[in-house]
């Protein structure tokens, strides 16, 4: 057995962890024994000194070690990162055919019991975070790992995300395993969506909304739609391919608006769906102004809830937005909307829904209670793996 270093715990503070929870906070922690250098893999013990878990260390993260394995007699080398990629495959091999969706998450991180790391598939590419310092000390494994188990045609990096600072890391992106070219051309459910994987939000695409926009199948027949922060048209285009009359999306970004073009002539639906570059809360007002009205208007805003600190704020946004929506639904229409804030819980969000609908003077009926694709698996004991929620109401 490999000698680690090793953390001991406060008295109390193991019950998270047994319960599946990979965080230890650094204020969890009791002492430090032995040499451990930021990124090392360290002994996790109880406060009597019953070794847990193995994790990475990092002293200079609020998050001081993330858990790897509960079985503190497990290796942590190349094998083991094949292993967990393998097992994290085998799920997204069986979801999806790749006749119709050849574009997914293979592995989210904590939930997938590899804190710290995304990879995601599109098409050929593979587009990769390194998150943690962790993780990046183990790129090389990791990248070993992904080319034996999915020969991909490219890996390209997108670690330009600013949580890498919290690890002491700079933001980074380019090509690991060099491809033709960062623009490849998607499938999701039966639909073509061109994919920028080097110039798009996060890694290119959003993936976790792909059974949501999947479930408008049943409501938008002969319907006049309103998707807002359309990004590059993944509701909007859904919408028109199963039958809706008319479609308008709304985005702030002149480059996703473009791209959202190309992907409605991309599907020979640039009849029926149109984008357009807007600040959504101030077109919103003008569509009401002119006394529009819709059957169906989807909400997928960008995350309003960055933090605990912003959560007043963020809640006035929500309902402002989510008001507007139901005062342009024709009665009995469909609102889709959505939160991707974990610090918005479920049932914070549904009171925000009916303090809107009581001022806009409509009752609300839920169909159904959505998430996240599957490919972005809940973790259980692990709460903050379930961040997206979506909404399906009727606006009476």
């Amino acid at each position: 057995m490999t000698e680690y270093a090793r953390v001991r715990l406060k008295k109390g503070k193991e019950k998270r962890i047994l319960l599946g929870h990979p965080w230890v906070y650094c204020t969890d922690i009791e002492v430090l024994r032995g040499p451990a250098d930021p990124g090392d893999i360290v002994l996790l013990e109880n406060h009597r000194g019953k070794p847990l878990a193995l994790g990475y260390y990092n002293p200079n993260s609020v998050i001081a070690v993330r858990v790897l394995t509960q079985n503190p007699k497990e290796r942590i080398d190349r094998d083991f990162f094949l292993h967990r990629i393998r097992q994290a495959l085998e799920l997204r091999l069986k979801l999806f055919r790749e006749e119709t969706t050849n574009a997914f998450r293979v592995v989210f991180a904590e939930a997938d019991l590899l804190p710290g790391l995304i990879v995601d598939r599109f098409a050929s590419l593979l587009v990769v975070q390194f998150l943690t310092l962790g993780m990046e000390r183990r790129k090389g494994d990791i990248v070993e790992a992904l080319e034996a188990l999915l020969h991909p045609g490219g890996i390209y990096e997108r670690s330009d995300v600013e949580v890498r600072k919290k690890e002491g890391l700079e933001e980074c992106a380019g090509w690991i395993l060099p491809g033709m070219n960062p623009e490849v051309i998607i499938k999701e459910n039966g639909l073509a969506f061109f994919v920028d994987v080097a110039r798009g939000q996060k890694t290119g695409y959003f993936l976790d909304q792909r059974e949501n926009r999947l479930s408008l199948r049943r409501y938008v027949q002969g319907a006049r739609v309103l998707d807002c922060f359309s990004y590059t048209g993944g509701f909007a285009i859904h919408a028109a391919a199963f039958g809706a009359r008319e479609v308008l999306g709304l985005d702030i970004s002149e480059s996703a608006v473009a791209l959202a073009r190309e992907n409605a002539c991309l599907n020979r639906l640039e009849d029926r769906v149109r984008f357009e570059v807007a600040d959504v809360f101030e077109a919103l007002r003008e569509l009401l102004r002119k006394g529009e009205r819709f059957d169906l208007v989807i909400l997928d805003p960008p995350a309003f809830v960055k933090g605990k600190e912003a959560l007043e704020g963020a809640l006035r946004g929500y309902k402002d937005i989510n008001l507007l929506a139901m005062k342009l639904l024709v009665p009995s229409g469909i609102l889709v909307t959505c939160s991707c804030s974990y610090h918005l819980s479920e049932e914070l969000f549904l009171e925000v829904l009916q303090k809107a609908s009581q001022d806009a003077g409509r009752r609300l009926q839920i169909l159904e209670r959505r998430g996240q694709a599957q490919d972005h698996p809940v973790l259980v004991g692990y709460p903050e793996s379930r961040y997206l929620k979506c909404f399906i109401l009727r606006v009476l």
